[in-house]
């Protein structure tokens, strides 16, 4: 596999997902950060240059950062002078304002071929929620792009940056923001959302942090912070911070090797890991009381760091390392269809999927019961550096940055 394409964030990375709540909430990988966009009557073919570019921006400087999309207005990171901004934008594309957030990420040795921005914002009532890739978190009004509080996960809560910087996208509930510093006391954090206060901390497994953003999992007794660390997919009690579970990752390499953001469904836990050996895609069934999970199946044949993962139906979505888009039915777990040369980010809206790959193809794919089909290509020509933002899609608008540039496409 390519080396550039397994260490990176997903800043990729990362959007923070709850079970949808009715709130006004927009995060990384959409409603509920399992990379399903609510959009219908979405365009079933594209012209053969691809769909009608509505507007782009290249002011966004270095970073991997997806966008959200919140009441008209777009939001993203992204990097000026080597300071972490935040970028407001209209839905025409006129910049709105941009407000700092101290010195970004840019690392050192083979880190410091990926600097800039790595996570996405969480908008959530009227209020933005993000990170820099050295671990500032702030508060931003989203009208103003003012900021409200701030508070630093390595001197202030005693987090541990890795390698290759913070890509987590904050998880944002009613009451609470959730974090990973990756500190030896604080190893997972909860902070007030109105005032940055701590209000409980975590040990967890004390394991180095990588680059997934959290889902929250809702159950009638308990609800779950479900994360993946450095070794572990694990389980937080979200009232207090309380380990209940944890699920060995075993094809670690280097810090960050996975970033995918898992998904729970009707009592299942499903997410993709793996570089050149280790799990891969698997199964876990999570008990009743949220208290413990049991393998299902797990599957080697399927391997992705980062570029994400969609269920539909009884069938789960995602890139390989070995270049090929797979199905896999949930049952058994097994592959049954696959499209080659296709490796990146991965989406879904109104019955079709979205796969934007590491050499700059975004691929419109009609799903026919277990056939996949591609159905429109075009080549994004602008931009810097690597291919691996996730795409984003609203109002019938899809949404793509690469490096310092951000495009706008008509699909509706």
């Amino acid at each position: 596999m390519n080396t550039n394409f397994r260490f990176l964030l997903p800043a990729l990375l990362l959007f923070t997902v709850l079970n949808s709540t009715g709130q006004d909430i927009s995060q990384w990988r959409g409603p509920n950060r399992d990379g399903i966009y609510p959009d219908k009557n979405l365009l079933n073919l594209w012209p053969e240059a691809g769909p009608k570019l509505l507007w782009l921006t290249e002011e966004l400087g270095n970073g991997y950062s997806s966008p959200v999309i919140s009441d008209g207005k777009l939001y993203i990171n992204g990097e000026i002078d080597s300071i972490s901004h935040v970028f407001a934008f209209d839905q025409n594309g006129k910049l709105l304002w941009k407000t700092p957030n101290g010195r970004e990420f840019f690392g050192e040795g083979y880190s410091a071929s990926f600097p800039g921005a790595r996570s996405a914002p969480t908008v959530y009532d009227n209020l933005i929620y993000v990170t820099s890739g050295l671990g500032r978190i702030a508060c931003l009004d989203a009208a103003s792009g003012k900021e409200k509080w701030a508070v630093d996960m390595v001197k202030d809560l005693g987090g541990k940056l890795n390698y290759f910087g913070y890509s987590e996208s904050l998880l944002v509930d009613d009451k609470w923001v959730y974090c990973y510093p990756g500190g030896d006391e604080t190893n997972f954090v909860a902070l007030d959302k109105l005032t940055g206060k701590m209000v409980w901390k975590s040990k967890a497994m004390g394991d180095p942090v990588s680059f997934c953003s959290p889902i929250m999992i809702r159950l009638p007794e308990r609800n779950i912070l479900a994360t993946v660390s450095h070794n572990y997919l694990m389980g937080l009690d979200a009232r207090n911070g309380e380990l209940l579970w944890s699920y060995h990752e075993d094809s670690v390499k280097l810090e960050g090797d996975y970033c995918n953001t898992p998904i729970y469904s009707d009592g299942f836990i499903y997410n993709v890991s793996g570089i050149e050996k280790g799990t891969g895609a698997y199964k876990l069934q999570l008990s009743p009381d949220g208290k413990s999970i049991k393998e299902i199946w797990r599957n080697s044949r399927l391997k992705n760091a980062m570029g994400g993962m969609v269920k539909i139906g009884d069938r789960l979505y995602s890139t390989s390392d070995d270049k090929k888009l797979k199905c896999l039915d949930l049952k058994s777990g097994m592959v049954v269809d696959s499209l080659s040369n296709m490796r990146g980010t991965l989406i879904s809206a109104d019955n079709h999927l979205y796969c934007y790959t590491d050499n700059g193809r975004v691929n419109l794919i009609q799903l026919n019961g277990t056939k996949m089909e591609v159905v429109g290509q075009f080549k994004i020509e602008k931009g810097t550096k690597e291919h691996f933002s996730h795409p984003v899609i609203a109002n019938g608008v899809l949404y793509v940055r690469h490096g310092n540039a951000l495009m706008a496409y008509q699909i509706k």
